[in-house]
């Protein structure tokens, strides 16, 4: 005879509550898990960085490259086109090798043509290169 609650007849019916036990003990894990994480998820690392009065890192000015969206390249005012570029790279690295290269490009500026002013720079000599960018 299986287990089960005997009717007022006498005859077995199935059990029909449901043991909540373990479902409770899983919950309270749980509950506990979350109350120990939550604030670790909370909090960010707060880092308060020191403050250091002196001279900025870059010595020297950089050399300034712009990059138009028609895919010309300029310094200062001057187009100069890839012959002309290499060579004033080539000499300009060798004036100063610690020579940073400084782009500006215009958001519309095909990336092919940043790619090929940064490959040109760095077959002329010209290792440290950056970027402009606005802060949104």
């Amino acid at each position: 005879m299986a287990s089960g609650i005997h009717d007022s007849e006498g005859e077995d019916r199935p059990l029909a509550e449901i043991n909540v036990t373990p479902m409770v003990d899983v919950m309270l894990v749980l509950l506990i898990i979350f109350i120990i994480l939550a604030p670790a998820m909370a909090n960010s690392l707060r880092v308060t960085l020191p403050k250091a009065a002196g001279e900025s890192a870059i010595t020297t000015d950089p050399l300034t490259v712009t990059l138009r969206p028609d895919g010309s390249t300029l310094i200062g005012e001057q187009i100069f086109q890839t012959e002309a570029l290499a060579r004033h790279f080539q000499d300009a690295s060798q004036r100063n090798p610690d020579l940073i290269l400084r782009i500006d490009g215009d958001k519309e500026t095909p990336y092919e043509k940043v790619a090929q002013l940064l490959s040109l720079a760095q077959n002329n000599g010209i290792q440290k290169i950056s970027f402009t960018t606005r802060t949104p």
